[in-house]
C-alpha cells in the first residue's frame, strides 16, 4: 500500500466510518482523531486514580489504570510498526481499552456484576464501549465520542452472547456481530489484546516485589522469570548487580522475549494464511499470537501471579473492603433514586455512576454517606 501499511492493516480511508458522519479533518486521519478524543476525555483522566492491583492511595509508584494503559499503548504501537499495522488505530484502542473499568480493579468489577445480576450483569469491556458511545458528553450533535467502527470494535474485546445480541439488535452488523458469527476483529485489535496481557504480567511482578508482597526469591521460583534471571546473572558475573537492577533487567527481557516471540509467530501465521485484506483477517483464525512454548510460559506466569499476588491475604483484605464500599453505594443510590428522571434504567444509571468513580472518590463518598472509614490510609 502506498501509505506504508500492510494490505491486512486497517486504513482509515477504507474504514467503516462513524455512526454519526463527520467531515474529515485536514491534518489528521480518523484514527488520529479517535486517539485525541480518547486522551482528552474525562474517563481517560480518571484512570489515574483507579486501581490496577494496589489501591491508588497505597503508594505513589504503583501502576494505576492510566499508567497501565500507557504501557500497553507503547508496547502495542511498537509491535504495530514492526508488523506494518496502523499505529494510530492501535494506540487509540490501547488507550481506551480500560475506560469502563471500575474503581478498585477487578474487585470493583466483580461487585458491580453481582449488584447488577438482576438487571443483566456488568462487563467492563461493554462499559468501556458505553463510555465512548454514550456517557462522554462533549458534543452538541451526538452523545459519546463518535469513534470509528474499528476503534469501537477493538475496545469491545470480550462480550457475553446475551449482550452481543442486544448490541446487534441496536446496531445490525455492528461491533458485536463478530461474537455471534465467529469472526475475528482487526489485527490491530488482536495485537492490543495480547499487549495488554504482556504489559500486566511484567508490571504486576514489578509492583508485587516493590510492595513486598512478592519476595525477591520470586525471580528464582517462577520458571520463566528464573530462566531470564539466570541469563542476566551469567552476563553480569564480576559486576555489582543490585537486586533492583536485576529485577528491572529481568522484566525488560520478559517484555523483549514476549514481543520477539509474538512478532515471529504472527509473521508465521500471516505467511500460512496469506491474508490480503482486513476482511480476510476477520474470516481467518486469530493471526496475532505467541508460539506454543511462550504461550505456555506466560500462562504459567499468570497463574503464578493469580495465586501469589492477586489472592495474597493483604490484597484480599483490601478487596473485601472495596467490595463493601461499592455494594453499599449501589444499594444507597438505587434506593435513593439518584438516577435522573429521564433514565429508563435506574440500575444502569447507578452502575454508570459507580463505574466512573475513582478509588478515592468512592472511599470518600462511602464515608460521607455511612460515617464509616474503612480504609486506614489518608487519602
Amino acid at each position: 500500500m502506498s501509505n506504508g501499511l500492510a494490505p491486512y492493516a486497517c486504513d482509515p480511508a477504507q474504514g467503516r466510518g462513524r455512526r454519526c458522519p463527520e467531515a474529515p479533518a485536514v491534518e489528521r486521519s480518523d484514527y488520529q482523531r479517535d486517539r485525541d478524543r480518547i486522551v482528552h476525555s474525562s474517563a481517560f483522566r480518571r484512570l489515574v486514580y483507579k486501581t490496577q492491583v494496589f489501591l491508588n492511595h497505597e503508594g505513589d509508584l504503583f501502576r494505576t489504570r492510566l499508567t497501565h494503559s500507557l504501557e500497553v499503548a507503547q508496547l502495542a504501537r511498537s509491535m504495530a510498526r514492526s508488523l506494518r499495522l496502523n499505529e494510530d488505530l492501535t494506540e487509540a484502542i490501547a488507550l481506551a481499552h480500560d475506560l469502563g473499568h471500575t474503581p478498585f480493579g477487578h474487585a470493583g468489577q466483580d461487585t458491580l456484576n453481582q449488584c447488577m445480576s438482576p438487571y443483566g450483569g456488568f462487563e467492563h469491556n461493554l462499559q468501556s464501549l458505553r463510555v465512548v458511545d454514550v456517557l462522554e458528553r462533549r458534543y452538541a450533535t451526538f452523545n459519546g465520542l463518535n469513534l470509528c467502527f474499528e476503534t469501537r470494535e477493538g475496545i469491545l474485546k470480550h462480550c457475553s452472547r446475551r449482550n452481543a445480541n442486544l448490541l446487534e439488535a441496536a446496531e445490525p452488523d455492528g461491533v458485536a456481530a463478530r461474537f455471534l458469527r465467529g469472526r475475528q476483529p482487526s489485527m490491530e485489535a488482536q495485537l492490543c489484546n495480547l499487549a495488554d496481557e504482556l504489559a500486566y504480567c511484567a508490571h504486576d511482578v514489578d509492583d508485587g516485589v516493590r510492595s513486598g508482597l512478592l519476595g525477591w526469591e520470586v525471580l528464582d521460583e517462577q520458571p520463566l522469570l528464573r530462566r531470564l534471571t539466570e541469563s542476566v546473572r551469567r552476563e553480569s558475573i564480576g559486576s555489582d548487580l543490585a537486586p533492583r537492577v536485576l529485577l528491572y533487567t529481568t522484566l525488560r527481557r520478559l517484555l523483549h522475549a514476549g514481543v520477539s516471540d509474538l512478532l515471529r509467530h504472527t509473521r508465521e501465521l500471516l505467511n500460512q494464511h496469506r491474508v490480503a485484506s482486513v476482511q480476510e483477517v476477520r474470516e481467518a483464525p486469530a493471526l496475532v499470537g505467541y508460539g506454543e512454548s511462550m504461550r505456555n510460559e506466560l500462562a504459567n506466569l499468570k497463574a503464578f501471579l493469580f495465586a501469589r499476588l492477586y489472592r495474597h491475604p493483604q490484597v484480599e483484605a483490601q478487596r473485601v473492603l472495596a467490595q463493601r464500599v461499592l455494594k453499599d453505594l449501589f444499594e444507597h443510590y438505587l434506593g435513593s433514586g439518584i438516577a435522573e428522571p429521564r433514565d429508563s434504567n435506574p440500575a444502569q444509571a447507578c452502575a454508570d455512576y459507580l463505574a466512573g468513580m475513582t478509588d478515592r472518590f468512592a472511599i470518600r463518598e462511602h464515608e460521607r454517606l455511612t460515617g464509616q472509614r474503612l480504609f486506614e490510609a489518608t487519602l
